[in-house]
């Protein structure tokens, strides 16, 4: 086997494995850092696909955004109520038939899909000057966009802090 076979069952592996880590904890924390190894292994996988741009994106705005973000959330509502954050069993078994459901139907859209008909699955049409013009777009026509999402997600975290930090000291005033 050659080092790309061997990368490619790595990230699959690791993408599986953590997947089942999830279905399975009952720890919501625990869970959360599972969904960070899932998502970079799906931006593994995306490598091998030949979508670079989607597996940065996958990088980018998962992990490094709202995930993160989730977590921290969590976090702060773990703190809030010096309870620890677990599921229940039912919802294991509920999870389990949603997942088998969705699995059912993804698995017939893909079986009767006529993806060769598709304009953007043939290469030719990719090029590194599509997505220079698209981060040039981003980053002029959109940039106010990004600005003010960046500014929504600075004012939940400040809040987020504000109201941990208000029930932490009415906390200490009481004992």
């Amino acid at each position: 086997m050659d080092l790309e076979t061997i990368l490619f069952y790595f990230f699959m592996g690791l993408t599986c494995l953590s997947v089942l880590y999830i279905a399975w904890t009952k720890n919501i924390l625990y869970a959360a850092f599972a969904l960070m190894l899932t998502f970079l292994g799906m931006a593994g996988l995306f490598v091998f696909l030949g979508a670079e741009f989607l597996a940065i994106t996958q990088i980018v705005v998962y992990v490094g955004g709202i995930l993160i973000l989730i977590i921290f959330g969590m976090m702060l509502t773990n703190k809030l109520s010096d309870k620890k954050l677990v599921t229940q069993r039912y919802q294991l078994g509920i999870g389990v038939l949603i997942a088998i459901g969705l699995g059912y139907v993804l698995i017939r859209l893909i079986a009767n899909g006529a993806f060769r008909n598709l304009v953007w699955m043939d290469r030719s049409h990719t090029t590194t000057a599509g997505l220079k013009a698209l981060g040039m777009q981003l980053m002029t026509q959109y940039v106010l966009a990004f600005e003010i999402i960046g500014l929504l997600l600075l004012i939940a975290l400040i809040g987020a802090l504000y109201i941990a930090g208000k029930v932490r000291k009415e906390e200490s005033h009481a004992a």
